[in-house]
């Protein structure tokens, strides 16, 4: 489905047509969702209505004839409004999933991506190749956003020590409020800057991020969902994506020595010239990893 409206003219008002079932309820949303452009509207009309009702899935199937109660007609209908008119689901219902984990999301932060949970599995994978599962290990997030990896590294490793980082301070607030809900917050410490300044003086093993790469000319080719709700300080990297690439890896020598792995996320196209970069600063191993779309996503750095 195109990100276009599909309907001739400005998109309508949503509106339930009651009496009506759970499933009935589904059903209208689902349409008025594809027809504004929605992509896998049934999906998002369900997870919404869950939330109206505030049920899980497995109550959601078994109850779906019933009646749809009435006092959650005004909530479901201004949900699906807001879906309709782009704004993303996980910002709507405040929660996104990350590594298995249950994220608080809003608009200061991007919402976490399925693909990102794989830089946290071959970070995982290169510390217990080099260390072991169990070795204190100092690692820092750089742009940490919700807090997404930090958050999952401290929790699959209780023996980390992790150090989040953000230049947002409402960025670093909902990161911190996913600590404290994970159970996590003992083992993490916050910095608030630009990259990789707050770690000047500091050592580290492990330096991870996800930073914007996205081209500043590829704006307005994004979907709305993105280019219109996200923040754009998570989005957009400069001319070419890269500049915080290059800013990253100038900066290293601030720290007491270099990190024994570097990994990063990135975008389509720019695989090559990130390793490149992350060679030349002084790691001879080079791992790429690819996404579930076989795209080239991630870069590690490797000292030997």
């Amino acid at each position: 489905m195109s990100e276009r409206n599909l309907i001739d003219g400005p998109l309508q008002p949503f509106s339930l047509i009651p009496p009506l079932t759970i499933r009935e309820a589904w059903v209208q949303a689902s349409s008025y969702l594809s027809a504004s452009g929605v992509e896998d509207a049934g999906h998002h009309a369900e997870l919404l209505l869950r939330h109206a009702l505030s049920w899980e899935r497995v109550t959601y199937l078994m109850r779906m004839q019933e009646e749809f109660p009435a006092e959650s007609h005004e909530s479901y209908r201004e949900m699906i409004q807001r879906r309709g008119s782009g704004e993303p689901t996980q910002y709507i219902i405040g929660e996104a999933y990350f590594y298995g984990l249950s994220f608080r999301v809003t608009p200061d932060v991007l919402i976490p991506r399925p693909e990102t949970e794989l830089l946290v599995e071959a970070v995982l994978e290169e510390a217990d190749r080099l260390w072991g599962p169990t070795a204190p290990i100092c690692a820092a997030d750089v742009g940490t956003g919700s807090g997404a990896i930090a958050c999952a590294l401290a929790f699959e490793r209780p023996s980390w020590r992790v150090r989040a980082l953000d230049i947002s301070t409402a960025a670093l607030s909902v990161a911190r409020s996913n600590a404290q809900q994970l159970g996590v917050s003992e083992r993490l410490e916050w910095l608030e800057g630009d990259l990789l300044l707050p770690l000047e003086g500091l050592e580290l093993d492990v330096l991870v991020s996800n930073p914007p790469y996205i081209p500043d000319e590829d704006r307005e080719g994004l979907m709305r969902e993105v280019r219109d709700y996200e923040p754009h300080t998570a989005l957009f990297g400069g001319e070419d994506g890269l500049d915080p690439y290059r800013r990253m890896m100038a900066m290293l020598p601030r720290l007491t020595s270099l990190p024994s792995i570097v990994a990063f996320e990135l975008g389509r196209g720019q695989a090559q010239d990130v390793a490149a970069l992350v060679r030349e600063a002084g790691y001879p191993q080079i791992r790429i990893v690819n996404d579930l779309a076989g795209i080239e996503r991630h870069v590690l750095g490797i000292l030997d």
